[in-house]
């Protein structure tokens, strides 16, 4: 059985690649040195929650889906995955804004559907 920090690792790694961010991006944008977010995807270190709440919104999923054993990339991902290369730090925020957003749409869209059954 897997640890929940090798879960968590790898589903951050999986996440991370099919946005197509590199280490050192995702460990700017969310405030951690790159050797930090490596041990997070690497199942060495605990992922802090603060730090948990900042990669799950830039990388548009809910932070729980990070927790899953069997992770599939889901619409949600996909529908906020950005795939640029030479992003700047500052476009990494304006990202995890923007994913923000359809996140909530997207959480909307779900409200109204139950509702509707």
């Amino acid at each position: 059985m897997k640890m929940i920090n090798q879960v968590v690792g790898e589903n951050l790694k999986k996440i991370r690649e099919l946005s197509g961010f590199t280490q050192e991006e995702v460990a700017k944008s969310i405030g951690v040195e790159r050797s930090t977010y490596s041990n997070y995807e690497g199942g060495i270190r605990e992922i802090p929650y603060h730090v948990l709440e900042n990669v799950s919104n830039l990388f548009g999923c809910e932070a729980f889906v990070l927790f899953e054993d069997s992770i599939h990339a889901d619409n949600e991902i996909m529908a906020t995955a950005f795939r640029i290369s030479d992003l700047e730090e500052n476009d990494l925020k304006e990202i995890a804004i923007f994913k923000d957003i359809v996140m909530s749409y997207l959480k909307m869209e779900r409200i109204a559907q139950h509702e509707a059954e």
